[in-house]
């Protein structure tokens, strides 16, 4: 049996055997003398009569797969029957051997087809011993698959062959098909997700990396919970998240995917939406800001909260990548302002007098200088500008809070721009005039 027939092939070759082999068993029986048949009242009287009845069996051709010998038959006188072949050679008499494929069921490598099929007669389809896939399995494999939560629908139907070949397979675990492919058998909606532009290396690679195939204590059969998940790969940040002072409030009171999608996305670091969408879902005040004013600070513009903010968290308090003072007065050292430094020129308040490094001065009277390099009373960039959005040019904010406790005033800033320079009112000073060209006197 060592050629493999083809499908078409190997049916017509399963008729021709059983023709013939009628034949033979008529003619044999004939020859002695018209012999009874092998199923008589009292004899094998209940084979034929379940639901799935083996072929050779419902024809009456019982030399298929038993040979007459001359040893005494326990009711005849001078005939015995002998199986035909050993084992699954028997089986491939008739029918496409199933072994042939890289990873073979271990019943079937060992020739033990009747581990599973009932070479007679069974109340189960294709002869089967037990009435459901997972009882047949289980008479081997241990059941400790459907007694999880959450458990994947083949599984607690009991269709174990939905995934695995019963008989042999090219893929590892008698997989019916590779890797992902298996999964989109069913899973039809979850293919169109690994067309779009960032899809999640751990999901590309395999879905058994985050799902179990069988079941789990989680929900969607997923491996860990939540972050934990995550953490199983992104170790980085699970280290980060469990060490810094302040942890992005999104983090501690839910799970990554509030704002990262597990399966791929059409924006950057699998996000569900555009940076500062996903941002505005929760900072709804700054979402209403940015809406309504006219100045957009650069980075918000360009939906890059992460140019100041770290998404997971920081030491720094607001989860800022870099230290920003959070009083209003205090010594100036440029290193206070890195975070703004990391895109501002870090030199435009270290010279009082300039041509080149700022724009806000009075003929070459650097006014930042003037304003910000001071001790102790320097003033932090927030004293006057907006970090997100302002109605005012430069970001100039319409007010800043002055004191402490209940009762902190809210100094008013009216800034208008001109050509070469501008002015300022505050509740700090009077009108101050500021021109590059012709500067005022101050």
């Amino acid at each position: 049996m060592g050629v493999k027939l083809g499908r078409s092939a190997s049916f017509f070759f399963s008729i021709l055997v059983v023709l013939l082999s009628f034949a033979i068993n008529n003619a044999f029986a004939q020859d002695m003398d018209d012999m009874p048949t092998c199923k008589t009242d009292e004899c094998h009287a209940e084979y034929g009569e379940k639901e799935y009845v083996h072929g050779p069996i419902g024809i009456g051709a019982c030399a298929i797969c038993h040979e007459a010998t001359t040893e005494k038959h326990p009711n005849e006188e001078t005939v015995d029957f002998k199986i035909a072949q050993e084992g699954k050679d028997l089986c491939y008499l008739c029918h496409e051997p199933k072994d042939q494929k890289e990873n073979v069921h271990k019943p079937v490598a060992t020739g033990e087809c009747q581990g599973c099929h009932d070479p007679h007669q069974s109340d189960y389809p294709m002869q089967l011993k037990k009435g459901t896939t997972k009882e047949l399995c289980f008479s081997c494999h241990a059941d400790n698959k459907t007694n999880q939560q959450f458990v994947h629908g083949p599984v607690a139907a009991g269709d174990c062959n939905i995934c695995h070949n019963p008989h042999s397979s090219t893929y590892p675990s008698l997989l019916e098909k590779k890797g992902n492919e298996l999964c989109f058998m069913c899973h039809i909606d979850r293919m169109a997700e690994f067309t779009k532009k960032y899809v999640h290396k751990a999901a590309q690679q395999s879905c058994t990396n985050c799902h179990d195939a069988h079941g789990t204590a989680n929900k969607y059969m997923l491996k860990k919970f939540g972050k934990n998940l995550c953490y199983t790969c992104h170790k980085d940040k699970k280290e980060q998240v469990e060490t810094v002072e302040f942890m992005h409030g999104a983090l501690k009171e839910g799970v990554c995917t509030n704002c990262h999608t597990p399966h791929s996305s059409d924006f950057p670091r699998q996000l569900k939406a555009p940076t500062k969408d996903i941002c505005f879902t929760c900072h709804k005040e700054i979402d209403k800001k940015v809406k309504s004013e006219l100045y957009i600070h650069g980075p918000v513009q360009q939906n890059d909260c992460y140019a100041c903010h770290d998404p997971h968290g920081t030491n720094n308090p607001r989860i800022l990548k870099k230290f920003f003072p959070s009083k209003f007065y205090m010594p100036y050292k440029t290193e206070n302002y890195a975070l703004c430094f990391d895109c501002h020129n870090k030199e435009i308040a270290l010279d009082p007098f300039t041509e080149k490094l700022t724009n806000f001065r009075n003929g070459d009277m650097n006014l930042h200088f003037k304003h910000v390099n001071k001790d102790p009373k320097g003033r932090s960039c927030k004293a006057c500008h907006e970090v997100h959005a302002g109605s005012q040019p430069k970001h100039i904010r319409t007010s800043v809070p002055f004191g402490s406790g209940r009762g902190v005033w809210k100094l008013p800033i009216k800034f208008t721009q001109t050509e070469n320079g501008g002015s300022c009112v505050v509740g700090c000073h009077k009108k101050k005039v500021y021109d590059r060209v012709n500067p005022e006197t101050y």
